[in-house]
């Protein structure tokens, strides 16, 4: 059993927040492996309006207002923990990391729920919430993205080890609810400008051409847009109803982010989320996808508004029912909290006997090859 501290963006609310179930996920993971976790979370008044989570079993939440209130409440939890993990996208995330790295006694490691968009910032040398010169410091840095941009990652940056820590689902929370489905197809996920013209493509194209089909859209920060009469829009669904919103449609859509998109094996947490709820997933193209879900068996790619057509019109039940349940299956195999935490033990158990082989003064192992996982 380790004692471990997780400083993240937001795990009570997923108010606009695709990281909090990714959190909750693992931190369920990691409690019934025995691990005792404190996870500290800046108060922003945003989060603060829209919580949905106020405690997870085996966890101890504790929010903080400001960075001398984290300093003074909980520099004795950092010194004393076996591991300190500090997530993207934390409020002044770069000062907090100085602040662990040079408190923590440790294993300190970077969870990075946002690669893509932390390679563009570092790349534009853009302000972010890790600074560089952070980097080699870490102990690890944990990715959401896998393939190439582990070895970029330690090549460029300076990275001592760079390792794949996927997003996951809960199992328990994300599962078929048996409702027929009333919606031909579903898009769920916050507004970007990147994303919307796939969507447009993808989804509202396909509405207009099919009048007498039902669509929806849930998510927030969209603009006034002309929707199709045909569309419906809900502005925020919460993880609790997230089963019933996938189950309502007989295909629901997953859009890339263009920066996911360019590095490639950067799988969505929603790609995971639909798969567990045994609805059949349509999306969009990327390097990597097949790593994750087998095209055609397990997942359908779709290119332009014809695609998706042919998909909704032509594809018989049985086939779609087959395609969902074969990837219901491999994300119950591969990508569920509770193998991810395991994912995590694992890592950390091979960096702290990294460190007792180091202060024994002994040969150290290859850092890569002996503690990176092989690619799902």
């Amino acid at each position: 059993m380790s004692q471990l501290v997780i400083l993240g963006l937001s795990v009570t609310s997923a108010w606009g927040n695709g990281h909090a179930t990714t959190y909750r996920a693992l931190l369920r993971g990691l409690e019934q492996l025995g691990h005792e976790v404190l996870f500290l979370e800046r108060d922003a008044p945003w989060y603060a309006e829209n919580r949905d989570c106020r405690a997870i079993p085996g966890c101890r939440i504790e929010l903080y207002t400001s960075l001398a209130e984290l300093h003074r409440r909980f520099a004795d939890d950092i010194k004393k923990a076996d591991a300190v993990i500090v997530g993207s996208y934390v409020p002044d995330g770069a000062e907090v990391l100085r602040w662990v790295l040079d408190v923590a006694r440790g294993s300190r490691l970077f969870y990075d729920i946002d690669t893509p968009i932390t390679l563009a910032s570092l790349a534009h040398e853009t302000p972010t919430y890790i600074a560089a010169e952070s980097i080699p410091e870490l102990d690890a840095y944990l990715s959401f993205s896998g393939g190439k941009v582990l070895d970029l990652i330690e090549r460029e940056h300076g990275a001592k080890l760079a390792l794949p820590l996927y997003c996951s689902v809960d199992a328990a929370l994300y599962r078929p609810t048996g409702a027929h489905p009333t919606h031909a197809l579903s898009y769920l996920g916050t507004y970007s400008d990147d994303r919307q013209p796939t969507l447009e493509a993808l989804l509202l194209a396909p509405a207009r051409a099919l009048p007498d089909e039902n669509f929806v859209v849930g998510g927030a920060g969209y603009p006034v847009l002309d929707w199709p009469p045909n569309v419906t829009r809900i502005e925020h669904v919460n993880p609790g109803e997230h089963s019933a919103f996938y189950g309502k449609a007989r295909f629901t859509l997953n859009v890339t982010r263009a920066d996911m998109k360019r590095l490639g094996h950067s799988p969505s947490v929603r790609l995971f989320e639909a798969a567990a709820c045994g609805t059949p997933i349509i999306t969009d193209e990327w390097p990597g996808l097949s790593s994750f879900f087998e095209p055609d068996r397990e997942i359908l790619i779709a290119n332009d508004t014809e695609q998706v057509l042919r998909y909704l019109r032509d594809l018989p039940a049985a086939t779609r029912r087959a395609i969902a349940s074969r990837a219901r299956a491999r994300v119950l195999r591969e990508h569920t909290g509770d193998q991810r935490a395991r994912q995590l033990a694992s890592y950390l158990e091979g960096l702290a006997q990294r460190e007792r082989t180091r202060t024994s003064r002994l040969p150290e192992p290859a850092a890569s090859s002996a503690l990176r996982s092989p690619e799902p």
